[in-house]
Parts: C-alpha cells; sequence; structure tokens
C-alpha cells in the first residue's frame, strides 16, 4: 500500500505539472491533459463545419483602417468542410496565427528569468514578505487593485503570466499557495480588463466604431470596475482565510518549494548597488511599457521586441555577462513553453472556424437570436451572446471588430444606448476570459502556476457567477437610465 501512495503521489505531481487533474485513490477517470481538450475541440469544430453552414459579412474598412464587417451585408455561401489535411494543420496554423502572442510569452518568460539571476525577483519577494508578514491579508489588495489599475487604463491581461511567477514564491512564503497565487493575477488582470477606462483594443476601438467621443463614460465604467475588484479582493480574502484555517491545502506546495530551496533563505536578502540600480532601470522601462501601450498602441510584436530590449538593459546595467544573460533566456524559454503552446494550439480552434468559414454564420445566428428578445432585457442577450462567442474569439479587439457593427445598430433598434452596448460587450468578453479553455493567455497563466483547467474552474466559478450577477445589475440600471451620449 505504501508503495502504491509514493507511486500515486509521484504520478499526481506529474499529472499537475501538466496541467491535468490528479488522479484520486482509486479513481479510474481522471480529467485530460489540456493538449488534449484544446484538440478535442478542434476536431468538435472540424466537425461542427459539416453542421453549420457557411457565410460571410461583406468586410469593409473600419475608422482607422482596419477591416470590419458590415452588418447589412451577409450571405450563406458554398459549405467549406475541413477536410482531414485542414484537421491536421489546424495547431501549426494556429501557431503561426497566434505568433505574435507566443513570442510574447517567450520575452515574458525570458526577462522574468534574467531578473531572477540578478536576484530582483528574490529581493522584492523578500521585501514583501517581511512587510506583510504580520498582516498577510492586506497584500491581496495591494496587489489585485496594482495588477487591475494597469489592465483596466493598458489593457494587457497577458501580463498575468509575467506576475504569476513572481507570486508563486512570495505567497508561498505567506503561508499561502500557488492556486492563490494564479488568482491574484487572473482575477486583478481580468477584472481590470472587463472594467477597462482606457483599453484601446476594447473601448477605444468600440468607441471609434459606434461613433462615440473617445473613453466617454469613463465614470460609469469606474463604478463597475470598483465593484468588480471589490467582489475579486473579497472572494480571495475568503479563500486567504481558508487556506489558514486548513493549512493542509498548502502544505504540498510548500514541500515543493522547500525541495527546490525556495526557503533556505533566513536573513535579508540584499543587492548590490548595479543590482539596485538595475532594478530602478527595470521599472522605469516597466512604466515606458505602459506608455507606450497607451501612446502608440503597441501590438504584441512591438510588446515582444520591448521585453527583450528590457532583458538585455536590465542585464547588462547589473553586469550579467553575454552567456550568463543568454542561459537566463534560455531558463525563461523553457519554463513557458508549455503555456506558449497553449496559446498556439487553442488559437487553433479559430483556425478551423475561419477556414470553414462557419464563425460569421454563428455570430449571425446569436445577433438573430438576440434581437428576438422582449427589449427590457435585449442587453442582457447581448452580454450573453458577447461572452458565448468569446469562446470561438478570444481576442478582445479582434471580437470588437466582428460583433460590434451588428451590436450597435441593435442597440439603436431595441433603444439601449451605444455605450451601454459597448459596456455589454466589455462584460461578456471579459468575464469569460478566466474560463474558457480557447483564451491562450488565460490558459498560459494556469500552465505556469501548475494547475489544472478543471480545479481552476471548480475554484473559481462562484465568482465569475458574481461577475456575472454585478454586470447585469449595471447593465440593466444603464439600459433604465439610457447612459451614454446616444
Amino acid at each position: 500500500m505504501a508503495k502504491r501512495a509514493e507511486e500515486l503521489k509521484q504520478y499526481n505531481d506529474t499529472q499537475e505539472q501538466m496541467g491535468t487533474e490528479p488522479e484520486e485513490s482509486g479513481s479510474k477517470w481522471r480529467f485530460p491533459h489540456i493538449y488534449v481538450l484544446l484538440v478535442m475541440f478542434i476536431a468538435l469544430m472540424s466537425l461542427a463545419s459539416y453542421v453549420i453552414p457557411a457565410g460571410e459579412y461583406e468586410r469593409i474598412d473600419g475608422p482607422a483602417g482596419q477591416e470590419m464587417i458590415n452588418a447589412e451585408e451577409f450571405n450563406f455561401i458554398e459549405a467549406a468542410p475541413i477536410g482531414l489535411m485542414d484537421f491536421l494543420t489546424a495547431v501549426p496554423n494556429g501557431l503561426i496565427d497566434a505568433g505574435p502572442v507566443v513570442f510574447f510569452t517567450f520575452m515574458i518568460g525570458g526577462v522574468f528569468m534574467v531578473m531572477h539571476a540578478i536576484g530582483l525577483i528574490q529581493f522584492g519577494v523578500d521585501r514583501l514578505t517581511r512587510k506583510f508578514m504580520n498582516r498577510k491579508v492586506l497584500i491581496i489588495p495591494v496587489l489585485v487593485v496594482s495588477f487591475a489599475s494597469i489592465a483596466a487604463f493598458v489593457g494587457t491581461p497577458e501580463l498575468s503570466l509575467l506576475y504569476v511567477p513572481i507570486l508563486i514564491p512570495l505567497m508561498i512564503q505567506l503561508g499561502y499557495n500557488k492556486m492563490m497565487a494564479a488568482a491574484v493575477a487572473l482575477i486583478a488582470t481580468s477584472g481590470g480588463f472587463l472594467g477597462s477606462i482606457t483599453n484601446p483594443g476594447t473601448v477605444g476601438l468600440s468607441h471609434q466604431l459606434a461613433e462615440l467621443p473617445m473613453y466617454s463614460g469613463a465614470a460609469y465604467r469606474a463604478l463597475v470596475l470598483s465593484t468588480i475588484i471589490l467582489a475579486g479582493v473579497l472572494f480571495l480574502i475568503w479563500y486567504a482565510k481558508k487556506l489558514e484555517r486548513n493549512p493542509e491545502l498548502v502544505e504540498e506546495d510548500r514541500q515543493e518549494f522547500e525541495e527546490k530551496g525556495g526557503l533556505e533563505q533566513e536573513g535579508p536578502v540584499e543587492l548590490s548597488l548595479r543590482g539596485r540600480i538595475a532594478g530602478i532601470v527595470a521599472i522605469l522601462m516597466f512604466i515606458g511599457m505602459i506608455v507606450g501601450v497607451l501612446t502608440f498602441r503597441w501590438d504584441f510584436v512591438q510588446l515582444a521586441g520591448y521585453f527583450l530590449a528590457m532583458g538585455i538593459v536590465v542585464g547588462i546595467v547589473a553586469g550579467l555577462s553575454g552567456d550568463r544573460l543568454s542561459e537566463a533566456f534560455n531558463d525563461g524559454f523553457r519554463q513557458v513553453l508549455m503555456g506558449a503552446m497553449i496559446i498556439g494550439i487553442a488559437r487553433g480552434v479559430a483556425v478551423v472556424m475561419e477556414e470553414s468559414q462557419i464563425i460569421d454564420t454563428i455570430i449571425f445566428g446569436l445577433s438573430t437570436v438576440v434581437s428576438q428578445l422582449p427589449q427590457s432585457v435585449t442587453i442582457l442577450g447581448m452580454l450573453g451572446s458577447q461572452g458565448f462567442f468569446n469562446f470561438f474569439v478570444p481576442s478582445g479587439s479582434g471580437q470588437a471588430l466582428i460583433t460590434m457593427p451588428i451590436m450597435i445598430p441593435l442597440a439603436d433598434l431595441v433603444g439601449t444606448t451605444r455605450q451601454t452596448a459597448i459596456l455589454a460587450f466589455q462584460l461578456g468578453d471579459g468575464i469569460s476570459n478566466i474560463l474558457f479553455p480557447t483564451s491562450g493567455y488565460f490558459m498560459a497563466t494556469i500552465a505556469a502556476a501548475g494547475i489544472s483547467w478543471w480545479r481552476w474552474t471548480k475554484f473559481i466559478f462562484p465568482l465569475l457567477i458574481a461577475w456575472t450577477i454585478i454586470g447585469s445589475v449595471y447593465l440593466l440600471i444603464a439600459h433604465s437610465i439610457g447612459w451614454g451620449p446616444f
């Protein structure tokens, strides 16, 4: 029995690292590996191409030259079902299509390991641990509000990939676990993203498409954001108290951390003068990244290049040799390899739908259903349809270009404001970002924390229900008061 228990523990450790639900003693079923799950979705969409008719909207140039749909011109076209070779190449094509995000993920991993090699990560974790050890629950609102503020203004929830490797040692040192680390990163970034105030890729683009004053209605969105973040903080504090009452829930993560030497440091972690200067440079360059996204609307390719430069500059300032700097990047690439692969495989679902030309048919069907709802609840139909469509197109800007040209005239037709329709898009897109396995950055983040999708879903589902209720209430209020310029 002892041998079987040890074998089961080793097996479960391996499964957890791969993002798969560990096997219970005596259990014959376990949740599939995330690669298997995503390939199953690709296969399902391939089969759907034989059932769902192909269709397309006419494409026109948007206000800033982006390609968008003409909501008044939809036609069914000749079927283009997915063949065997199309299915086999969905994953490679997904990796190619998601290339900018994949390389951005690699750069985040590289930068993190450069900072780890310098000692900046250890220094920051040590200072935060000592500062909050006697009032550790207070670190939750501090971190969540900080990360959410960045996402609310810049709109980069993908930064959760950068936060998680830093948060894991911090949370374990404070007596929590890896789930808490992932939850703080994802709840903060997704909460800030769905309540965005000046996110260029969702709010800004939607305002352009709706011909509204850029970033108008910020005060009401700030109220929504505050409530969403408050709910997230309360949920995390409840979980923190649960962990404090049940220390066995953190023991496995703590033991793993100890085995890796994470708790060997007894005295304060110190940095050399060059290390401190490098830390200041890193902070300034991070602020520069925020300015670049807001001012120049950098895409993932530009962000990847910027993070590469950031890692090199910070490493040189700290005194790393060329070989040591290169090896730090290599270590970082290895750390995020699985997450990067997940992003590409998840993109394969959209590739299949695009090649079979059923995406437009799905949005046409959703808009038809929403238009048949009573006017008083049409806005909730918009929320639900945006959340559902986010499974197929998890990109916020991509979803805006596809759905906003339909939802805007629909809002005019049913008597709700365009501003309210945009808020429904924000909420529907953002809430489901940390639920659907086709959301690449989300899956990469929980993979980096060693948490399976099924385990995460069971953990986060109550908060998602609360967020949905909060969002629905705010949408109904916005509809009833006629919120917005028009």
